[in-house]
């Protein structure tokens, strides 16, 4: 039985009122069983509230009313309480298919499961939902979304996902907008498969559905030394064409639609030198998780708590250290020059998966410390804050600023203080529940023409807080 393991719980909550404890299993909320975080807080936005549990082997159940703005206040161990659901699909480009050993144990699994779309922003491709799947996301309204489209042509992305079964990708999009789900979706560029006349279709087929599709993200393909099928990297000659393919459509959509609505990923800009778009080309839109407009929001901080001085210098704001030493992928190192232009950067090589792999979100510990070793360092070595995304903060290969700190015998700063170089945006999203009873008067206020009003006899709780 699917159970969500309690590690905190907030003073002043309703969680601590009703006497749960961290090591405390929480079991159902008003006889609803709990399969992730998104059942609790859509359970417990109830007014009366049932909590049942387990606790060194016994079960128990308590029953609370849940105070207007009172925060639940639990932290769990883990987003998923019955399992991560797996990817039945067989891409050749599969990313987690093409890494090297000796990684994190998690980071080999194959994951596609549309929960953590919604609540961590990763791309699903929605080829193992049952119908009890699209009741829930119905039910619970579970927007925005975020899709792995690559093509959609039937045929063609059967193909891509090595998945015969796939449904077509059209259709369940068409089914989300029905349900009223925005949708945001990408497409992984690989030379000679989806480019060309595919991207076109598709780029045609998705803009079809805005606004309930509402972005597309176009990414070039990722190879790292140990694939093994027949993808391969784009020339720049590819790279250059999609480019201007997706450019020209940007032109006709932004006519057409109001917005660019397909966004390019950083890297083809980078890899062909183009200038990146100004921050209002992204129509206001938060895609960085997928490397689209991270580099502008880079490029608008103007000051990253290290501060700068006005040679372009890092200036360090760590009391008694005068000199850093600024560390990156090879990608991004063009543009730490362009913002500390006296500083000392240095790239490093990925010898983990590939040259070609050159985001310093991918950096092994051991490859930093390769790279470093016997250069002179300065005071302060500053890395990719990306770098320690391990659920302790570890690195790729399970290393920690302290363990890299005591090989360089330097002191290391894993991103800068206020704002992270290279950061992402946060993976836990905010969800809002409210009670039935007052959805159903929001309902009944909005088909009536009324405007909802504040309930004062039934007061929402607010599941932001939880």
């Amino acid at each position: 039985m699917s159970a969500g393991m309690i590690t905190a719980v907030a003073s002043g909550s309703l969680a601590e009122r009703a006497g749960l404890r961290a090591g405390d299993e929480l079991v159902a909320i008003n006889g609803h069983r709990l399969r992730d975080v998104i059942d609790v807080q859509f359970y417990a936005a109830e007014e009366q509230l049932l909590l049942e549990g387990r606790r060194g082997g016994e079960t128990f159940a308590i029953e609370i009313e849940r105070r207007y703005d009172e925060p639940l206040g639990l932290d769990f161990a883990e987003p998923l309480f019955d399992g991560i659901r797996r990817c039945n699909n067989h891409c050749d480009f599969c990313f987690v298919a093409q890494l090297p050993p000796g990684l994190r144990r998690s980071l080999y699994v194959r994951d596609d499961d549309y929960r953590l779309s919604f609540l961590h922003g990763s791309y699903v491709t929605l080829t193992n939902l049952d119908e009890s799947d699209w009741a829930r996301i119905a039910e619970q309204h579970l927007s925005p979304l975020y899709v792995s489209v690559h093509a959609t042509t039937p045929n063609l992305r059967r193909r891509l996902l090595g998945n015969h079964a796939a449904p077509e990708i059209i259709a369940q999009l068409r089914r989300l907008a029905d349900l009223g789900i925005e949708v945001h979706t990408q497409i992984v560029v690989i030379p000679g498969a989806n480019d060309g006349a595919a991207l076109d279709r598709s780029l045609s087929d998705l803009a079809e559905l805005y606004p309930a599709v509402r972005s597309v993200s176009i990414v070039p393909v990722g190879i790292t030394r140990f694939h093994q099928g027949s993808c391969r990297v784009h020339t720049v000659a590819e790279m250059r064409a999609v480019f201007e393919q997706v450019t020209a459509w940007q032109s006709r959509l932004r006519a057409r639609l109001g917005v660019h609505f397909a966004y390019l990923s950083d890297e083809w800009y980078l890899r062909l030198g183009e200038p990146l778009p100004e921050a209002d080309a992204y129509d206001g839109l938060d895609l960085t998780e997928n490397g689209v407009g991270l580099v502008r929001r880079f490029l608008a901080v103007r000051d990253w708590g290290l501060g700068i001085g006005d040679s372009g210098s890092p200036r360090s704001l760590i009391p008694n250290h005068q000199s850093l030493t600024l560390v990156t992928g090879t990608l991004f190192a063009p543009i730490l020059r362009q913002v500390f232009p006296n500083a000392h950067i240095v790239p490093v090589v990925n010898r983990a998966f590939g040259e070609t792999v050159t985001v310093a979100g991918l950096l092994t510990g051991r490859d930093v410390i390769r790279e470093l070793r016997g250069r002179e360092l300065g005071d302060v070595v500053v890395l990719p804050a990306a770098m320690f995304g391990g659920p302790e903060g570890q690195t790729l290969d399970e290393m920690r600023p302290q363990d890299i700190e005591k090989a360089l015998g330097r002191q290391v700063v894993a991103g800068f203080q206020d704002h992270q170089l290279w950061r992402t945006r946060p993976i836990n999203k905010l969800l809002n529940f409210v009670p039935q009873k007052e959805r159903l008067v929001r309902r009944l206020q909005v088909q009536s023409g009324q405007q909802p009003a504040r309930p004062q006899d039934c007061d929402p709780a607010d599941a932001n807080d939880a």
